[in-house]
Parts: C-alpha cells; sequence; structure tokens
C-alpha cells in the first residue's frame, strides 16, 4: 500500500483527541512532536488509510495541491479528504501577553467572532510611560464562500493575529504620544478608539469597525482592561494625584453639602416665617367669618322661629297629601294588578277546561274507531276461518234435514205449526188447490 507522509505537527493536529476550538490556545512544539513521532507515533500511525479532517462550524481549511499547483479553501462544517498530492496549509499564530509569534499552531482557520488580548508600553507627551492591556473583538467576513479569489484572501496573513495586534498597537502608540498624561488619564477611552477607528469624514464622529482588506478582517470593538504606570515615580505620582483629586473632590463635596445645608435652612426658615403670616391671615378671616355667622345667627334665632313652625307645618301637611296620593294610586294598581290576575286565571282555567274536552272527545273517537276497526278485524278473521261453505252449511242446516224427513216420508208437502201461530187456511187451500188445477190445464 501507498503510504502518505505527513509532519509531525500536522498528526498532532489531526489527532482525535484535540478539539480546534477548545484546544487553539495550546501550543504544540514542533521539535518535541518530531520526537514523539519517532518513538510512539510510528507504531500507531497508518500512513496507508486516507487523510480526513472534520472542519468545524464558522471555520475555513486551505488545502495546497503541489502538483497543480493549485489551492482549495473548504467552510465547515465539512469533511475533507487529501488527495496524494495534497497538504494541509498550516497556521501559526501569535499568543501571549505580550504577543510572541508561533505560539499557536493550527490546521483550521476560526472566522470569529473572537477576542485577541495584548500589553502595550505607550509613553505620553510629558515622558510617562504606561502598560495597557486591550483586547479587541474581531472576525473575518466573506461574502461569496464560492469564490476561491475571495476566500484564499483568509490565509494571505500568515499570522493574522500578530499583524493585528502590532498595526493596532503603532496607532495606539502615535495617539498617546500626543497627548499628555492627564489628558490621557480623564480620556484615555475616548483617544484610543479615535485612534483604532479613526473619524468617519461625512459625519465627523468615530467609525463603529476597522477593516483590513488584505485577508477581509474587522475589527468592530476595544475594551481597555486597565492601565498602570511602568514607572515607579510615575505610579507614585498617579497615587499621589488620585489622593490629591479624593481629598479635593470630597472637600467640595462636604463643601457643597454644607451650603446646600445653609440654603436649605434659610428656605425652611423663610417658608416657616411665611407659614406663621399665613395662619394668621386665615385666623383673621376666621374671627371675621365667625363674627357674621354669629350676627346672623341672633337674627335668625329672633325672626325664624315662627317661620320654622309654620314651614314644618306645611311641609307636613304636603308629605301627608302626597302620602295619601300615593297610597290611593298603590291601591288602584294593587286593585288592577288583581282583577287582572282574576282575569287570566279564568280565561287559563277555561282554555284548560276546553283543551281537556276537546282531548277527551278525540280520545273516545279514536277509541271507537279503534273498537270498531277492531271487531270488523274480528269479524273478517272469523269468517275468512270458517269459510263461505261452512257457514253456508251452517245456516241452512236445519231446513235441509225437515226437508230430507219429509222426503224420507214420502211427503210432497207438508205445514207444521205450533198451535200458537195462525195460519190463513184459506190462502193456503187457496194455493194447495191452484196447484192441483194445474195439470188439468
Amino acid at each position: 500500500l501507498w503510504e502518505k507522509n505527513l509532519p509531525a505537527i500536522v498528526r498532532s493536529l489531526l489527532s482525535s483527541e484535540r478539539d480546534t476550538a477548545a484546544d487553539r490556545g495550546d501550543w504544540i512544539n514542533p521539535s518535541k512532536e518530531k520526537k514523539k513521532k519517532e518513538e510512539n507515533d510510528v507504531a500507531n500511525w497508518d500512513a496507508s488509510k486516507v487523510i480526513t479532517f472534520q472542519v468545524p462550524h464558522n471555520a475555513a481549511v486551505q488545502i495546497y495541491d503541489y502538483k497543480s499547483k493549485n489551492s482549495r479553501v473548504v467552510f465547515g462544517p465539512d469533511l475533507v479528504m487529501l488527495g496524494p498530492d495534497e497538504q494541509f496549509t498550516q497556521l501559526s499564530l501569535s499568543a501571549g501577553k505580550p504577543k510572541k509569534g508561533n505560539m499557536i499552531r493550527s490546521v483550521a482557520l476560526l472566522l470569529g467572532p473572537d477576542f485577541a488580548s495584548d500589553f502595550i508600553i505607550v509613553e505620553t507627551s510629558d515622558h510617562a510611560r504606561l502598560q495597557l492591556d486591550i483586547s479587541y473583538n474581531w472576525h473575518f467576513q466573506t461574502k461569496d464562500t464560492n469564490n476561491e479569489k475571495e476566500a484564499a484572501k483568509l490565509f494571505c496573513v500568515a499570522d493574522f493575529v500578530g499583524d493585528l495586534c502590532k498595526s493596532m498597537a503603532s496607532k495606539i502608540r502615535g495617539a498617546v504620544s500626543s497627548v499628555t498624561f492627564d489628558d490621557f488619564h480623564k480620556n484615555s477611552a475616548k483617544i484610543i478608539q479615535l485612534a483604532v477607528f479613526g473619524v468617519d469624514a461625512d459625519t465627523n464622529s468615530p467609525k463603529e469597525e476597522i477593516c483590513f482588506p488584505q485577508n477581509n478582517l474587522y475589527v468592530t470593538s476595544v475594551d481597555i482592561k486597565s492601565v498602570e504606570p511602568v514607572d515607579q515615580r510615575t505610579r507614585d505620582s498617579l497615587q499621589k494625584s488620585v489622593t490629591l483629586a479624593i481629598e479635593i473632590t470630597t472637600q467640595s463635596q462636604e463643601a457643597a453639602a454644607r451650603r446646600e445645608a445653609e440654603r436649605t435652612e434659610q428656605e425652611s426658615r423663610g417658608r416657616l416665617e411665611r407659614q406663621r403670616i399665613e395662619d394668621e391671615a386665615l385666623a383673621e378671616n376666621s374671627r371675621k367669618e365667625l363674627l357674621s355667622l354669629q350676627a346672623e345667627s341672633a337674627a335668625v334665632e329672633s325672626t325664624g322661629q315662627a317661620k320654622a313652625e309654620a314651614f314644618s307645618r306645611a311641609e307636613a301637611a304636603r308629605i301627608e297629601a302626597e302620602a295619601a296620593v300615593q297610597g290611593a294610586t298603590l291601591k288602584a294598581e294593587a286593585l288592577n294588578i288583581e282583577t287582572k290576575s282574576e282575569l287570566e286565571r279564568m280565561n287559563a282555567a277555561r282554555e284548560a277546561d276546553i283543551k281537556f274536552a276537546l282531548e277527551q272527545n278525540n280520545l273516545e273517537i279514536d277509541k271507537a274507531e279503534k273498537m270498531a276497526k277492531i271487531e270488523t278485524d274480528k269479524f273478517n278473521q272469523m269468517v275468512a276461518a270458517l269459510g263461505k261453505e261452512t257457514i253456508q252449511a251452517m245456516a241452512s242446516g236445519p231446513q235441509d234435514h225437515q226437508v230430507k224427513m219429509l222426503q224420507s216420508l214420502g211427503l210432497s208437502s207438508t205445514l207444521i205449526t205450533d198451535g200458537r201461530t195462525p195460519i190463513n187456511l184459506l190462502n193456503t187451500a187457496g194455493g194447495l188447490l191452484g196447484n192441483l188445477s194445474q195439470p188439468q190445464k
């Protein structure tokens, strides 16, 4: 089987135990990795297998084909398989504070957003040296991932972290060197923001981000974690100035508090005096109203007794009349309600009686119709059950029996009576003679 050789550092980076995002801060020494390869990795690494790498989310990997002299960029999440003549592009990035080169080795380029921290030594115009701890928020921005030329820009800068920190440090040093220590101490955030992002020519306000067109790297914000003097003398001066500023602020606050207390006291005294004057004026007005009311009370007391009695009698009479009218009205309404209720009750009773009689008659009619139908059906069923011949035989049975008896006696005609039924013998004889005379004719 054909075996593909890979550098030891690439083998370590492709190890399944490493996480591209979580272990990006680990420093891998190439010489130590090479020694490990010679001692242990030869037995464990199978170079005949297909070399694969899982590109994590929001990351990119560049693969270079040494045979065709072409490169391709794969964006995650994706699974990459190397060809026979392809190799991964290794990234050697700066790390630590302050930044040092070749501290981080990686195969995948994380597109961010992420941050990079650095220590910067700056010097003000009055030769005060300060150490700044600054973090930059950055991310890569690629508009079209299918454009090979646009995607290849991401790997144009070998160490984008070091290049970013150096460029920002240069701008910040230049901006801080033109201001004094006091100005920088008061306006450090504004000075660094203007130094990093610059000023928009159209709006004359600080920009919100800065772009590095070489690799489409964007810096969106700057975080100033701490500002510390480097020289002990400067640190002591800063401590003294801070202490003096605190004392001055405390004294000014105490003076302001005293002035505020005096002003409040004067205002309180003025309000108290004014309130006293207003209370006296109100008391005089109340006294005046009291005298007026006392005079009116005396006048009413002298002349109002008779008027009050007359008014009360008239009011009592009016109340009695209204009560009588209201009582008569209520009685009339009550009588009207009783009459209507009785009329409605009688109407309801009549309607109920009529309805009961109609329903009873209908029930009797239905009963008679049903009984007649039952008797008819019973008779029809009896007739149908006996048959016409049977009924005829039952009806003519006695007469047929008598005829047969007479025929057996040899009589041609006979008359049988019980003696209680009168018989017209004349007509009977005439009938008999008539029957006898017919053969003679």
